[in-house]
């Protein structure tokens, strides 16, 4: 499922990320790799903001429905 489908508070690992390349390299370069654990802490306006690699990060909705979990 992708990543905007998961609940607040919940952990997942990431199975795939898609997207054009240039979309996929900025996501592994922010710590989303294929295994990663991942939590979301909130939603916010359409933005995802979660913990990745002991780092919050926040991604815009069309970024998240990149991310497969």
């Amino acid at each position: 499922m992708p990543l905007t489908a998961g609940n607040i508070g919940e952990s997942y690992s990431v199975k795939k990320v898609g997207g054009l390349e240039e979309t996929k390299r900025f996501l592994t370069n922010l710590g989303f790799t294929e295994g990663a654990e991942i939590s979301i802490i909130s939603r916010m306006a359409g933005n995802v903001i979660v913990n990745v690699r002991d780092a919050r990060v926040a991604i815009n909705e069309d970024m998240a429905r990149k991310i497969m979990v």
